[in-house]
This record gives structure tokens, sequence and C-alpha cells, in this order.
């Protein structure tokens, strides 16, 4: 009989947060149009921590599906940031799909840890937490630049 070690996906996101992102700046130099935006690692990364801890309270206080998140500084801020580097919609858009792979990958490499019956919930959430994350980051990266 095997003991199997269960890990709560919260558990695993939050100490892999470094290996993620690192997996996700691998894809994202790998684009031409983004990388057309010259910037360090450290500036094109800044915001991903503040980002999977939102992710990782979401998971640990979960809300129903779909429901507004709770208000990200950190996504407002991201937003702004990108309009003043240069980035494009689209680009912050592709940027958002990367991290969303980059995270699954994650799961995909820890899955032996999981509770499978966990596993699909957990991933939806992570899914609506990033995408109301990019939604915030849109809003301020959008929104008229008040010139006074």
């Amino acid at each position: 009989m095997t003991n199997l070690r269960v890990e709560k996906v919260a558990d695993v996101l939050r100490r892999e947060t470094r290996p993620t992102i690192e997996r996700w700046l691998l894809r994202v130099d790998s684009e031409p149009d983004i990388i057309s935006v010259k910037l360090t690692a450290v500036e094109r990364c800044a915001h991903l921590p503040a980002m999977f801890r939102g992710i990782v309270i979401r998971l640990r206080n979960p809300l129903p599906i779909g429901t507004r998140a709770l208000t990200s500084d950190a996504a407002h801020d991201h937003g702004l940031l990108r309009r003043d580097q240069g980035y494009t919609a689209a680009m912050i858009v592709e940027e958002s799909r990367m991290l969303q792979v980059s995270i699954f990958e994650t799961l995909q490499i820890h899955a032996e840890v999981f509770d499978i019956s966990d596993l699909l919930l957990d991933v939806m959430v992570i899914a609506d937490e990033v995408d109301s994350q990019l939604a915030q980051a849109m809003t301020s990266f959008t929104a008229e630049v008040d010139i006074n």
C-alpha cells in the first residue's frame, strides 16, 4: 500500500511561485511583440508575486465562480504601469494567457499530490481570479489619462 501525500493547490502554488514565474518569463521572452517593449526581467515580472498572493488567497477563501473578486490594487497598478511602459492591450492579454498556461503547467507537474475531486474547482478558481485581475488591469490601462 502506497502512502500518498495530498496537498492543496494553494500550498503548491505558494511554494512554486518562483519556478512558475520563471516558466512564464521564458514564454514571454519568446514572444516577439511583447519583448519589443524593452524591460528587465525584474520589471517584466514585478506584478506577479502580488498576483500569486491574490490567487492563493482566493483559493483559500473561495467565492462562487463568476463572483466579482476582491479589488486588487496590484492589478490596477499593473495596468497603469504597462500603459506607461508602452504595452498594447493585446500584449497584456497575451501575458495573462501565458500566465494561466504556466500555472496549469505547474499543476500538471505536481498532479500526483492533488485530490482530483478538488482539482477541477481549483482550476476554475484560478482561471476566474486571473481573468478578474486581467479585467482590473485593463480597466486602468484603458482609463482616460487625466491631464491637469
